[in-house]
């Protein structure tokens, strides 16, 4: 796996990071280094990586273990150390799985495997923050 960060010059802080896979996407620095708010913030990127390596989990766990799922969204809220380095020192995922007669233990399970033992983003961020999950069920609409 390889990426490629590039900034895009003078008299700002954005970059354009570009990944194998063909994807792009923009970061930029909060306004208070020269940024523009032209995209997320590195630090988030973290966050949405974990959201979305986990969420990748619970919806596979779950197709495999024969639940109808027809959606998953997971909110993150971190909190950061006050000095440098600003590590993440906690992070809460809160999970809304939405599907017909889904089984809260087997819904529990699939968040549990993920950040335990799939989720390559949850068990590096857990090397210094705390990471705790929860999760709702919804009917569908």
């Amino acid at each position: 796996m390889q990426a490629k960060v590039q900034w895009m010059g003078p008299g700002q802080m954005s970059f354009v990071a570009s990944a194998d896979s063909g994807h792009a996407l923009v970061m930029d620095g909060a306004a208070e280094i020269g940024g523009q708010n032209l995209g997320p913030r590195p630090m988030e990127m973290f966050l949405m990586g974990l959201g979305g390596c986990s969420s990748i989990d619970v919806v596979l766990i779950l197709q495999k273990s024969r639940q109808d799922v027809q959606g998953c969204a997971v909110e993150i809220r971190a909190e950061r150390a006050e000095i440098d380095p600003k590590v993440f020192t906690s992070i809460h995922l809160h999970f809304t799985v939405t599907g017909r007669d889904l089984d809260p233990k087997r819904v529990d399970h699939a968040i549990r495997l993920s950040a335990e033992k799939y989720c390559s983003a949850s068990i590096m961020l857990g090397k210094t923050a705390t990471i705790t999950h929860d999760f709702e069920i919804r009917p569908p609409d």
